[in-house]
């Protein structure tokens, strides 16, 4: 018998190898079939898949204890485990938890599979059979029924708990997209279309929100968290909470007593509840006397809501109503998210009465891990078993991939529920007599320390500011070495979190490590930086695996005893043999190589080429590390410098041979060729002497390791390596990166998109002073503007959040909001003079009498932030932009910033909060006041913990993704689309049913479905990847305003014009928030809603944003490019459908000569411009002529008619797909694809490659496809004021045929 929720799964514990497959296989499952019983993967239906595995697919059902019967679909490969999770969200069968599926009198494993039970097949009767509660099983089934309670509840997402996390697609659709696939799907499409197009386009709301329009400077914050108006929570208790006559006295334990439960119903009936193990029925006791008998008339039920359907109509009707809003919310927005994703603001919530929540905060998670009463997990065991799980099959490797990321996501989770209650002083410490800084915590077998220098331990390398980069590092360190999952090989699951100011180190615990001294312990590497050093061949020969993929050399260092030591990593890399004979690293925070560029060297080695850089310099720690990117492209760098010296050297040795110079023998010629490798191999600086292979020494550096006579030779050609590598960073990587921003491959939203931006170059972040300076320097700098403007924000918000970290450490709990809205108001206010607001002074009194403070870590006063005023961090700021990034702010406050490079205070608040944690109160901030504080202590709602770790990736996966990306760049879209419906599968099966990576797979998907013209499946999918980018990267990320723009798009296809206008409009508002107006990827949006402004013939609103993107156009890419022209030319289209001929005349000729100018006389897009300019201008003299006619006698003879047309939707759609870089492509009989080009842009901004993609776009107007063509059906009828036909009548038609 289980009944766990999809929670639960978290409390396996992996005492071994079938524990890990157990955990693994009821890992991440969440809900996996929809609520009408259909098999539901959260990806894409199981009918996606229905050829590969029709033979595994069959029904069977359900037979309820009432009676009821309940159609499932199944898959052989099930889980008997599965089936109970999908029974728990039934609406006919979620009430139950405690029960066991049985089949033919026989109880079913529920860790088996379907395919292992006997006799089951099509039509198959699996009884649901009631089982008796335990104590266990009564709580969690207590929990199950606050979960249906509050499952439409947001408070959990706001307060960042349980994995919940806000998605608002579908209020912002108002749920039009999912009622109209529904209805397509059940075949009644024909009467929805019907329904809204009757009321034809005049009755369309198109205006979007005055903040909307272009030229707008309002930015609020309240739309960001759209509200549907039926989204009111229903109540459905009033409270419930537990008895105070809990525990049960032994005599009613006798009797079955579990425990009581104490609820209010909406009738205000005070009832109280007994659970036991037969169910639950209400007793006879009161607040005062305790009388377990069950009153009159008795109603024992075997769920709670069963039983308050009988004794509160009130709870029936609002739960029934409720349960109805459930099943018809996708199931994407219910399941948890692997990692928690926390909201920078929140709207004004009320606290309500929660048993299940103060449980959780009082009780199991202080101590314990959820769901395992008086237990604890063994992390690190956990972690090491799933590694060892066997991977020789296709299926094992599914099974240990499950396990590990989901063991790895349960980690994660309590190492940030345990480090908030370190900080929060909850946890005691091992070492309490210590200084606070020094003190180190275990909780839930979770190891904790804090990022400060602890015994000088980083005295000589930046003392507290190595120590917290050296955390970082570290995690760094444990990602390389994961991604190459060495056998035998292991390292400690880490970690890294900051949290109000404090950055604390969470790692699993190696065997024994506690119980010996740490220099017994260490059999490999340094626990000193380098003066006592130890290795172990076991260990060489582990590591050795690691140094090609690593690019780490094999190096000798002599010990204290002048004893040469053979290493394979840096010497703070330390080896550890556990009790459980595991072979540990740790320390990994040295894995790649220094960065020259930040080490001054005592003789002359500056780099020639790089003193306009100032390089290298001091910098305030000496752990700056080459990031594995830059170590990537450096080695491809080399290696075609390698090739090009071997071709050179062969090319003269032939033609010596050939002029009979030299005429050698056969023998002689393989010599010459080792001898020109050789020689090639030296000057590169190639680690061996007859092959390619650069390689790095992480120790080259350290001013403690001592090295051997015969190394330094070698260790010079190393330190030349290095300083190349560095050197390459700065002339190339550099201005790679800004050549890319230019030509708009690269397009920065945020400080997020920025930072993966330069990761991806090996770029970091403290090189953003001198991209700023690069970018200063480019003549032509207006097309840089938006990168400029990031990176200034980056850097000051960067700043501000280091001044922060050190500003909280000295505060109390009772002052943080008004300590944090103090920093907020002298950082973005524009009010001169911010006062700090102590807490009341009776308070400071009591609690001065009292103990002795457990906070702050800081020693110091506690009062000191009050002091700060927005002139002294400003100052602070300066002083670090000089320090950290070798940056001068050319202002003197942060108003005149804000002034003089556009930034936008909303955005800088937006920026800071997503850095630090914090979350504020969702209002309107007049940060602009100089008369009052812009926020106000009550504004501050949470901190939240900013966290790092590692990410567990599914590689057959994402080779089956890179696979269908080739497949559609070739125009092999059938194969594609197979490849990606394969690929969703592995993710599903690794990560469970939300993850950003399945996202990715479902928008490519999307896309090869839109233009293969099955647009029911590309919004399908299209849906399901917005509502997972919501959820898991954020509702504001910048991939959630590019997959809204794709869902518009989709949606304009499908005939929901109004639906596409607030998909875009929500992208606009997304984008002005990010990063305001003047961005590149706003002509883009702006091109997209000025085109479905057309369709809807709202040409003036359609005007204003085609305008604006013109604009935006000409300063980014210039005056003369394609984009520009494009921009002419949908102008030119909507002046056409005012009848305004003349102007569009006017745009026309400008897109032509663009044209003409690029790609001359006879391309297709020059001779349709022409095309179109010829009967435009006729349209022109047309109208003046008739014009002329009337003023002269005020009639008409026998002048040619002017023909007003506005454009067809086939023409917009055609436009829309050249905006966006997708081109439709019709499939023939034979099913061929004959695509010129896909191209799949990963950002909303990113422009179809000019001319090949303009090329492409007018070769496929030689066939409309047939939707587009009943679409520009409908749109006649409509600009005729008549009734339009049925759009879908059509459709479906000729899909048929």
């Amino acid at each position: 018998m289980v009944s766990e929720t999809e929670s639960q799964a978290a409390g396996l514990s992996l005492a071994g190898e079938h524990n890990a497959q157990e955990a693994a296989t009821n890992s991440g499952q969440g809900v996996n079939h929809t609520s009408d019983g259909k098999l539901y993967n959260g990806v894409t239906a199981m009918e996606d898949n229905k050829d590969t595995s029709t033979q595994d697919v069959f029904d069977v059902k359900i037979q309820l204890p009432g009676g009821d019967l309940v159609d499932i679909q199944v898959s052989s490969k099930e889980l008997v485990q599965e089936i109970i999770q999908v029974l728990m969200e039934h609406e006919d069968s979620c009430h139950r938890t405690c029960f066991s599926l049985q089949f033919e009198g026989n109880v079913l494993d529920n860790f088996s599979e379907l395919k292992a039970v006997e006799g089951l097949k099509e039509g198959s009767i699996l009884k649901v059979v009631e089982e008796p509660y335990t104590i266990r099983e009564a709580r969690i089934h207590i929990r199950h029924f606050r979960d249906l309670l509050k499952s439409l509840d947001l408070t959990d997402a706001y307060n960042g708990v349980d994995c919940s996390s806000l998605s608002f697609m579908n209020i912002i659709s108002e749920g039009d997209i999912g009622d109209c696939l529904c209805l397509e799907s059940n075949g009644n499409g024909k009467k929805k279309k019907r329904s809204s197009a009757d009321q034809g386009l005049e009755a369309i709301d198109c205006s979007p929100p005055e903040y909307i329009l272009p030229g707008s400077t309002e930015r609020p914050l309240q739309p960001l968290q759209p509200i549907s108006c039926d989204n009111k929570p229903l109540q459905c208790l009033k409270s419930m909470i537990m008895s105070g006559w809990n525990p049960p006295p032994g005599n009613r334990k006798m009797h079955g007593d579990l425990m009581y439960l104490n609820v209010i119903t909406m009738e205000d009936h005070h009832i109280n509840i007994t659970a036991s193990n037969r169910g639950f029925y209400i007793n006879q006791s009161t607040a005062e006397l305790f009388n377990p008998k069950p009153s009159t008339p008795s109603h024992l039920c075997h769920s709670l809501i069963e039983l308050l359907n009988q004794v509160s109509p009130a709870f029936k009707k609002n739960f029934s109503a409720l349960q109805k809003r459930r099943i018809h919310q996708n199931p994407l927005e219910r399941i948890a998210t692997p990692y928690q994703v926390y909201s920078w603001v929140a709207p004004s919530t009320s606290h309500i009465i929660d048993c299940v929540r103060a449980e959780d905060a009082y009780n199991s998670r202080l101590g314990y891990e959820e769901h395992i009463p008086g237990q604890t997990r063994d992390w690190n065991e956990e972690l090491q078993t799933t590694r060892e799980l066997p991977q020789a099959l296709p299926t094992e490797q599914q099974l240990r991939q499950r396990a590990t990321f989901k063991i790895n996501s349960d980690f994660v989770g309590a190492s940030t529920r345990g480090a908030m209650a370190v900080i929060d002083g909850n946890v005691m410490a091992i070492n309490p007599g210590e200084e606070t800084k020094m003190q180190m915590f275990i909780w839930n077998n979770i190891f904790f320390s804090f990022g400060f220098d602890v015994r000088d331990h980083y005295k000589d390398l930046g003392g507290d500011h190595a120590a917290h980069i050296a955390a970082n590092h570290d995690l760094n360190g444990v990602q390389a070495y994961s991604d190459l999952d060495i056998e035998e090989l292991y390292f400690l699951g880490t970690v890294v979190l900051d949290y109000r100011g404090y950055r604390v180190t969470a790692q699993s615990i190696i065997p024994g490590i506690l119980d010996r001294k740490e220099d017994q312990s260490v059999v490999y590497g340094s626990i000193d930086f380098g003066k006592m050093v130890s290795s172990s061949v076991k260990y060489l020969t582990l590591l050795q695996k690691s140094c090609k993929p690593l690019r780490i050399m094999r190096h000798t260092v002599l010990n204290e005893k002048d004893e040469e030591v053979m290493l394979c990593s840096s010497v703070e890399c330390k080896g550890i043999v556990g009790n459980d004979g595991r072979h540990y690293i740790l320390d990994l925070l040295r894995t790649f190589p220094p960065d020259m560029n930040f080490f001054p060297l005592k003789e002359k080695e500056a780099f020639k080429k790089d003193c306009s850089h100032r390089f290298p310099k001091s910098y305030r720690h000496k752990l700056c590390n080459l990031r594995p990117e830059l170590i990537d492209s450096f080695y491809q760098h080399k290696f075609a410098q390698f090739m090009k010296l071997v071709m050179e050297k062969t090319k003269d040795g032939d033609s010596q041979q050939n002029n009979g110079i030299a005429h050698e023998s056969q023998e002689n010629d393989g010599k010459m060729e080792a001898d020109i490798v050789r020689e090639a191999c030296r000057e590169v600086g190639s680690v061996l002497e007859y092959t390619f292979d650069i390689r790095f020494n992480p120790d080259i550096c350290s001013t403690v390791v001592k090295v051997p006579e015969s190394q330094k030779a070698v260790n010079q050609l190393q330190r030349q390596l290095l300083s190349e590598a560095s050197a390459f960073l700065l002339n190339v990587q550099i201005p790679t990166f800004i050549k890319g921003c230019l030509t708009h491959s690269i397009v920065p939203m945020d400080g997020k998109s920025l930072t993966e931006a330069l990761h991806s170059h090996g770029i970091n972040i403290r090189y953003l002073g001198s991209i700023a300076e690069t970018i200063d320097q480019v003549e032509e700098r207006e097309p840089l503007d938006h990168v400029y403007r990031i990176v200034i924000m980056e850097i000051i918000t960067r700043l501000a959040k280091q001044i922060l970290r050190n500003y909280l450490q000295g505060i109390e709990m009772s002052a943080l909001s008004a300590a944090v809205c103090h920093f907020l108001n002298c950082f973005l206010s524009s009010y001169p003079n911010p006062v700090a607001h102590l807490p009341p002074d009776e308070l400071m009194s009591r609690r001065r009498k009292g103990k002795k403070k457990v906070r702050p870590l800081e020693n110091g006063d506690s009062t000191a932030w009050t002091s700060m005023s927005p002139a002294d961090l400003w100052k602070q700021i300066c002083d670090k932009a000089r320090d950290s990034f070798d940056f001068t702010f050319p202002c003197d406050s942060v108003d005149q910033l804000v002034e003089k490079f556009n930034l936008q205070k909303v955005t800088l608040l937006r920026e800071f909060c997503k850095k630090t944690g914090i979350q504020v109160l969702l209002r309107e901030y007049n940060f602009e006041s100089r008369h009052k504080p812009a926020l106000t202590e009550e504004d501050i709602l949470n901190m939240f913990p900013v966290v790092k770790h590692i990410h567990i990736k599914a590689k057959e996966a994402n080779e089956l993704v890179n696979k269908a990306q080739i497949s559609m760049q070739q125009g092999c879209l059938n194969q594609a689309a197979v490849l990606l419906n394969e690929a969703l599968v592995h993710f599903n099966s690794a990560y469970g049913a939300v993850h950003p990576e399945i996202a990715v797979c479902l928008r490519l998907l999307a896309r090869v479905k839109f233009i293969l013209g099955d647009i029911a499946e590309a919004l399908d999918n299209q849906q399901k990847a917005v509502i997972m980018t919501e959820r898991t990267l954020g509702y504001d990320h910048t991939n959630t305003i590019q997959d809204y723009v794709l869902l518009s798009l989709y949606c304009f296809t499908s005939g929901q014009l109004p639906v596409a206008l607030k998909l875009l409009y929500r992208a606009r508002y997304l984008l002005l928030l990010v990063t305001g107006e003047d961005h590149p990827s706003m002509a883009t949006l702006d091109s997209n809603i000025g085109v479905v402004l057309q369709a809807v013939l709202e040409c003036d609103l359609s005007l204003r944003f085609l305008e604006k993107a013109l604009e935006t156009n000409k300063k980014y890419f210039g005056n003369k490019s394609l984009d520009v022209a494009l921009s002419h030319h949908l102008i030119a289209l909507a002046h056409t459908s005012k009848a305004e001929f003349r102007a569009a005349m006017q745009q026309e000729k400008e897109t032509y000569t663009i044209y003409k100018a690029l790609l001359g006389d006879f391309h297709e897009h020059t001779k349709e411009s022409s095309a179109f300019l010829k009967h435009v201008t006729q349209q022109a003299v047309n109208l003046q002529r008739t014009m002329n006619e009337i003023y002269k006698n005020g009639s008409l003879t026998t002048l040619p008619h002017v023909q007003i047309v506005p454009p067809g939707i086939d023409t917009l759609l055609q436009q829309l797909n050249i905006i966006n870089g997708i081109i439709r492509i019709n499939v023939s009989k034979n099913d061929k694809e004959k695509a010129n080009e896909t191209n799949d842009n990963k950002n909303t901004d990113e422009k179809n490659d000019n001319e090949k993609s303009n090329e492409a776009s007018a070769d496929s107007t030689s066939g409309e496809p047939e939707q587009e063509a009943a679409l520009q059906e409908q749109q006649k009828g409509e600009t005729s004021e008549q009734n339009p036909e049925d759009p879908e009548e059509p459709k479906e038609h000729d899909e048929t045929s």
